[in-house]
């Protein structure tokens, strides 16, 4: 392993007898049986709490499924139960899948993680043309490439939208990087949908393609869907969830046929909670689980480079209260820590409306998964350390409520710390009052967007992304967007330039600053390009 180049040379020495953990001639002993009983309290506690629509979970403990339990319905209301074969959006835990895939590449011979990306995708370009002769296949995947945190994927949601991959890959040459390459960790999406572009190059076939034929179909992960397909012909599937006035309701239903979107993998594969449990004891149980013609599904030397640490990620007060952790990197697609003197290898997926996690604790020989039809950020959290703690630090006897409250007292205090600007006396911008700033406007990576009377006010609407339409209000003497639909959540700030200036231009900025990253309206810069249709105009 290159660890003295993958991490800072001290952190590496520093870290170094807490990775040792992991070796297989260190592991523990047999651990205790799951207290299922403990986690049914748990499930029910988390449920309750947190009023979610559905949720599933399952643990696999030596290699075996010993806990499965799954409450709720399809779509609130409908009467369709879950259970352990419905689908549900695994989000960025589609992420592991996509660096599995690559590993099998590698196994094959036919990449290496070291190969330039360009070797592979020779229109390939970043905005640093030195960074993009230099971008490696490995950092593709490690969140290092000196973009922001979430930067593109206002070409990835709200979905779905008129983007193609194509023009996802081509959009990023225009990003500006805003740290130096290589120097820090930012999570990242777009260059997930590089990876799997990369895949498809050196496999031979497209993504979706070689998932189902490498992963899928080897480890016998029947329910799992990627790429394009029919949601009515699969059946039982999962839909997303928002809360609103007290209940759940429905909020972006899948239409009938589910379509082959750029980020699949990024985030994109939907699976059941019996695929991912197969999933989780494959990589708990190599030697015996997921065999293909009697032999691991990977070689000991990529599994070791997926779980290796690339990029070191920040240490927050929470896993160093909550855990006692002493580090904190990402691989290949996984997180990886300690926790209590232990290994743990994990990744979360979110999704609006979706909520998954997986964690494994290697050396306790203990994995669980948890699905979740609603946003459920604080739910999953807590019900998530609750698992973790019964095989890592069952004395505490940690409770949901425990870890509930402890989330609330923060949330209340950042609101304190930085609250979200007042903007309660909004109300709608007339075109008049915008006049000399109404037209089109352009970014060259996300395209076009009107800012054009209609009826009575002003709305905002993108070309590529539909469902990203709304209404120009009036807070003060500042201008926000108001997303009409349940498409877009976060709303944006407008930013014009001075009156006088020639072309207009237009930044945009999240009003509340805590909000997802990956609402990346500060990484767009429009210029305007033209009038409003003859229309629309007043």
């Amino acid at each position: 392993m290159k660890f003295a180049r993958l991490i800072f040379p001290a952190l590496a020495c520093a870290l170094f007898p807490v990775l040792a953990m992991a070796s297989p001639a260190q592991a523990e002993p047999k651990p205790p049986s799951v207290d299922t009983a403990a986690v049914d309290r748990a499930f029910d506690d988390t449920v309750a709490r947190y009023h979610l629509p559905g949720l599933a979970v399952g643990v696999v403990e030596d290699g075996k499924v010993v806990y499965t339990r799954t409450t709720g319905e399809l779509a609130a209301g409908g009467g369709e139960k879950i259970d352990a074969d419905t689908l549900f959006k695994i989000a960025s835990n589609s992420k592991a899948m996509t660096t599995g895939l690559l590993a099998r590449l590698v196994d094959a011979g036919k990449l290496e993680w070291d190969d330039p990306v360009v070797k592979y995708l020779p229109d390939f370009q970043m905005h640093d043309p030195w960074v993009t002769r230099e971008m490696q296949v490995r950092d593709l995947l490690i969140h290092n490439s000196g973009l922001g945190a979430g930067a593109g994927d206002l070409m990835l949601w709200p979905g779905p939208n008129h983007f193609s991959r194509a023009d996802v890959i081509h959009g990023l040459r225009y990003l500006k990087p805003i740290y130096s390459f290589r120097s820090r960790y930012a999570y990242d999406n777009t260059l997930y949908i590089v990876a799997g572009e990369v895949a498809a190059a050196a496999g031979g076939a497209p993504y979706e393609t070689l998932v189902r034929r490498e992963l899928f179909g080897p480890l016998g992960m029947s329910r799992c869907q990627v790429g394009e397909w029919n949601r009515d012909a699969v059946g039982n599937v999962a839909q997303p969830h928002a809360r609103r006035d007290g209940r759940n309701v429905v909020a972006g239903e899948d239409d009938a046929v589910v379509p082959n979107v750029p980020m699949m993998a990024a985030g994109g594969i939907r699976c059941s909670l019996h695929d991912m449990l197969t999933w989780v004891t494959m990589w708990l149980e190599p030697e015996t689980s997921g065999l293909v013609d009697g032999k691991p599904w990977l070689s000991p030397a990529q599994r070791e480079a997926v779980w290796s640490p690339q990029t070191i990620m920040p240490l927050s007060r929470r896993m160093r209260e909550w855990d006692d952790s002493h580090y904190s990197a990402y691989g290949y697609g996984w997180r990886l820590a300690d926790v209590d003197g232990t290994q743990k290898v994990s990744h979360t997926g979110t999704l609006s409306g979706m909520y998954s996690a997986v964690t494994l604790l290697p050396q306790k020989h203990v994995g669980f998964v948890i699905l979740i039809n609603t946003d459920a950020d604080d739910a999953r959290t807590v019900l998530n350390q609750v698992l973790v703690k019964q095989f890592t630090a069952p004395a505490q006897q940690r409770t949901v409520a425990h870890y509930a409250d402890e989330l609330d007292r923060d949330a209340h205090a950042a609101k304190v710390e930085r609250p979200v600007p007042d903007t309660s006396s909004r109300r709608p911008a007339d075109a008049a009052g915008m006049a000399g700033r109404l037209g089109v406007y352009r970014d060259p990576w996300f395209g076009d967007v009107s800012i054009c009377p209609a009826g009575d006010g002003v709305r905002f609407a993108s070309v590529k992304s539909p469902l990203m339409v709304g209404d120009v209000m009036r807070a003060g003497d500042r201008l926000l967007v108001q997303w009409q639909g349940s498409g877009a959540d976060t709303e944006p700030w407008l930013e014009f330039g001075p009156e006088a200036a020639s072309p207009m231009t237009l930044k945009m900025s999240k009003i509340d600053p805590d909000a997802d990253f990956s609402s990346d309206f500060e990484d767009l810069s429009f210029v305007r390009t033209g009038d409003c249709p003859r229309s629309l105009k007043p």
